[in-house]
């Protein structure tokens, strides 16, 4: 989204000075002095009004052109920016593979991802391509920032607290997250991956890693809880 904004911004800007400046040409040109010309010539005396500019129709039109190019820009910007703001939804209603929440840990130095299926990962994020993702960013310990630069996306990684941000990855490949803030001697070094992959593929991980995170907690839950130790009986009943 951020990408479209600054595109249009740098179109506008780019057709509007090219106007100015080809307008300012076409003048220095079509009133320049000459030989048989003088810089004088055509130009009202003191006190004398000006003729020949259609009645301010010229300004009128100009001044509305341009109201009604600012006025559009401003109201698609912020319809943008909401859009942005508000997220995705029905995440959680919809398969992984099209919209996904992440919770993503902030730790001296490096970023822990907690995926919906219970499976927990460092230093690798997994998402799919094409699909919603969103992430709830926060810290174990000190102020850290999530970014994807190449996604466009970067948010607070708060102690105690959740700040939520999203994007859409449109390809595949491998990106690179960092800290963008300062937060320890080794923050240079807080990166992680993020891989983006075909929907068919990040199902199949998806589903592989949910069964194995699963059959952890269920080992941990066994080993935790040991069985019951068993009474010998002597068969002598008591008098």
């Amino acid at each position: 989204m951020f990408r479209q904004i600054f595109e249009v911004f740098l179109l506008l800007g780019t057709l509007v000075g090219v106007v100015v400046v080809a307008y300012t040409l076409y003048n220095a040109y079509k009133y320049r002095e000459s030989a048989g010309r003088g810089k004088d010539d055509d130009l009202p005396s003191l006190g004398e009004l000006p003729t020949g500019g259609g009645g301010g129709r010229k300004l009128f039109v100009s001044f509305g052109l341009s109201a009604v190019v600012v006025l559009s820009l401003i109201g698609w910007t912020y319809g943008t920016l909401l859009f942005v703001e508000a997220g995705p939804a029905n995440v959680e209603e919809r398969p992984p593979e099209e919209a996904m929440t992440v919770q993503v840990v902030g730790f001296q130095f490096g970023w822990e991802f907690q995926y919906p299926n219970g499976h927990v990962e460092q230093g690798t994020l997994h998402v799919p391509v094409d699909a919603d993702v969103q992430l709830r960013v926060t810290s174990r310990d000190v102020f850290h920032n999530f970014g994807i630069p190449d996604q466009r996306v970067k948010s607070d990684a708060i102690p105690g607290q959740n700040t939520t941000t999203w994007f859409v990855a449109d390809e595949t490949g491998t990106y690179t997250a960092r800290c963008y803030e300062l937060c320890g001697a080794a923050h240079s070094h807080m990166t992680a991956d993020v891989v983006v992959m075909p929907k068919d593929e990040f199902r199949a991980w998806y589903d592989e890693t949910g069964a194995a995170a699963s059959n952890g907690t269920a080992n941990a839950s066994v080993a935790a809880d040991p069985a019951p130790a068993r009474v010998a009986t002597t068969g002598v009943t008591p008098a």
